[in-house]
């Protein structure tokens, strides 16, 4: 979005315009049409394009902030980048669980996490360098305790108990893989953290090697998804946890920490568990495999297997019915056998496109169930199972 579009979307007339477009429009809307019918109003043309395109990222946006998204404003990026709302409100009870009542969020974009400390009662103060999207989240948090500056993340003078960071990872649409062009650079976010206690916000493919020793890595995974890793530094790092994985859900959150290892490969029994992303990604899959009194089922292999079902956020659940050849011919005739028409295909450790699998294997019946391309003890299997 540019300044002149942003500064007629933020008068009356075009927040009212945006209101009025966003309530009469749905994803089965003819944008086309509806373009023609505003400016066929009278309406600036930037305006019907700055309003046209607020409608649509609220629309996405939803999904990541509920109707909280109905009063924001976005940029393509700042949404893109923009921490989930219920990952957000974590960020913040650790902030307030450590007895933070100030906390300056550097690099705030479009005010995400600024947002949810806000509505803790924390303090903010919310420096983001570009003037396009400082106007943004100085709207999205007028009605909060919270001001923001337009300026550079490390250059702007802040007086406040924590720090928040979430460095900008793109440019335009371009990512950008090296951390030294991320905006703040990622090894001067360090050195800053080092100085005063500090959270943040990364991707969760980020390479371990890059993380300080001396500080928290926690990996998250929110629904399904693994969505970020933070670095938590001074004392809103837990004492004595070097990595931990926090699982997300509808009125769910639950935590593992401990030493990186790996189970032992044990027997297949009656249950298969797939690990959350985050347990994976902080190589928690011993301290997992301990808590659910499990093994693995091959060496290397994140897949887990015990004798019992124990229900846990940390990992999906399934039954097994029973292991074939990984064989694509075997695996049909056993599923035209059993009439299983609805096919959830998981890999891991075998070389297989679960997309073309399901087309080739031509699926017909009422029933439904798991199939797991993957090693057992070391051997190529396919493990047919229902989740629990």
């Amino acid at each position: 979005m540019e300044a002149d579009e942003l500064r007629l979307l933020l008068t009356r007339e075009g927040l009212a315009l945006l209101e009025r477009a966003e309530a009469g429009m749905d994803e089965r809307t003819d944008v086309v049409r509806e373009v023609s019918r505003l400016r066929a109003e009278g309406h600036d043309p930037r305006l019907v394009a700055a309003v046209l395109t607020q409608a649509r990222l609220r629309r996405r946006a939803q999904a990541k902030f509920g109707d909280f998204a109905r009063g924001m404003l976005f940029t393509e990026a700042g949404l893109e980048q923009a921490t989930r709302l219920r990952v957000a409100a974590h960020h913040a009870g650790r902030m307030r669980a450590a007895g933070v009542v100030s906390v300056a969020d550097l690099g705030c974009g479009i005010g995400a996490d600024s947002l949810a400390f806000a509505t803790l009662g924390i303090e903010v103060t919310a420096v983001e360098r570009d003037e396009v999207t400082a106007a943004i989240a100085t709207y999205n948090l007028a009605d909060w305790r919270a001001s923001v500056v337009h300026g550079d993340a490390l250059e702007t003078p802040v007086d406040v108990e924590a720090l928040w960071f979430d460095p900008a990872r793109r440019e335009g649409r371009t990512r950008l893989g090296d951390p030294a062009d991320w905006s703040p650079a990622l090894d001067a976010v360090f050195a800053r953290a080092a100085a005063q206690p500090a959270g943040i916000k990364l991707a969760p493919g980020i390479d371990r090697a890059l993380l300080p020793p001396d500080a928290e890595h926690q990996w998250v995974t929110d629904g399904l998804e693994t969505v970020e890793a933070v670095v938590w530094t001074g004392r809103l790092a837990r004492e004595g946890v070097a990595r931990s994985a926090l699982v997300l859900g509808d009125g769910v959150a639950a935590e593992l920490s401990g030493d990186a290892s790996h189970p032992e490969p044990g027997e297949l029994g009656e249950w298969l568990f797939e690990p959350a992303g985050a347990v994976i990604r902080a190589e928690l899959i011993g301290a997992l495999a301990e808590r659910l009194g499990a093994t693995s089922i091959s060496a290397g292999l994140a897949y887990l297997s015990g004798p019992a079902h124990v229900a846990t956020p940390l990992a999906q659940a399934f039954r097994v019915r029973e292991t074939l050849p990984l064989d694509e011919r075997r695996i049909a005739q056993r599923l035209r056998e059993l009439g299983i028409g609805e096919l959830e295909i998981k890999k891991r450790g075998a070389d297989v496109d679960p997309a073309a699998l399901r087309k080739r294997l031509k699926l017909a019946g009422d029933e439904r169930a798991t199939l797991f391309a993957t090693r057992v003890g070391g051997r190529h299997r396919a493990i047919l199972a229902d989740r629990a």
